[in-house]
């Protein structure tokens, strides 16, 4: 493969809205698709499964919760494409309804691959984005639903002009560690592990697009988008789209043409931008 041909990875893609993706990208993508996914094995069932319907994308291991196989990846993608073109953060987890952890523990671990696991994969492979290249992080419209339930001190600080990515980081650091000790209602935070998680993905979004702003490499977009209710194991199948329908607005933003001025450090649902919360 030529070291300069361009090249699109979404992450959690074996199934759902990333398989999804990646079908779509395969369709309208002009560079090769990797998938990736936890599992060395399902990801090859899905890559079996893509391939009879007549598309290659290419499959390799990543763990959002394992930085060495973060590692593994970049060095995938250096050796054989000197570059990225589109990156998907689609990889996510929640808790279901019923389950009977601690809210300690489901924040903790959904903070943990929502947010830092999604940071980890952005910390590692931004220095291989190219110009243009297109960053889509998979947020989720429970990020408005919890912050518009978190106090106007905290709405305050998820507004600040001078959000940064350190700033968003403390702010996921304080959320945990006030679950922990049982403060974080007095705190400020709303009872929902998964929404907090996608707040925290939702601000990151609009501190990277500040960060490339400012970048010597032109026209690098981020934005963060809420897929909707989508019929996927994480809705426990009640979401009432498809995962192409959940898909598209995925594949649109990691498509923008070449130096477009909109939409640029966004959050998008339905290929429109929201304000957010």
């Amino acid at each position: 493969m030529s070291a300069s041909k361009r090249v699109a990875v979404v992450t959690g893609a074996n199934k759902g809205i990333g398989y999804a993706i990646v079908r779509g990208l395969c369709k309208q993508f002009d560079g090769d698709v990797i998938l990736t996914g936890r599992s060395e094995s399902r990801g090859q069932e899905a890559i079996k499964q893509l391939n009879g319907e007549g598309l290659k994308p290419l499959f390799h291991q990543l763990d959002l919760d394992d930085v060495a196989s973060i590692d593994r990846l970049k060095t995938f993608l250096q050796t054989t494409y000197s570059g990225l073109d589109i990156l998907v953060n689609n990889a996510g987890i929640a808790f279901k309804m019923a389950a009977t952890e601690p809210f300690a523990v489901q924040a903790e671990i959904t903070v943990a691959t929502n947010f830092w696991g999604t940071l980890n994969v952005c910390k590692k492979l931004f220095p291989l984005l190219r110009p243009h290249a297109r960053v889509v992080n998979v947020s989720s419209g429970a990020s408005n639903m919890a912050a518009k339930k978190c106090s106007s001190a905290l709405n305050a600080k998820f507004l600040t002009p001078d959000l940064d990515v350190a700033k968003v980081e403390q702010m996921m650091t304080e959320f945990v560690n006030s679950a922990k000790d049982g403060t974080f209602q007095k705190k400020g935070w709303c009872e929902s592990a998964y929404g907090c998680s996608k707040i925290g993905v939702t601000l990151l979004s609009f501190a990277q697009q500040k960060e490339f702003d400012n970048d010597s490499r032109p026209d690098i977009i981020v934005n963060a988008c809420c897929p909707g209710y989508v019929d996927t194991d994480m809705s426990s199948h009640k979401g009432t789209r498809t995962i192409d329908e959940g898909a598209d607005t995925p594949i649109y933003l990691s498509l923008l043409p070449e130096n477009a001025s909109s939409p640029k450090g966004k959050f998008l649902r339905d290929r429109k931008v929201l304000s957010w919360p």
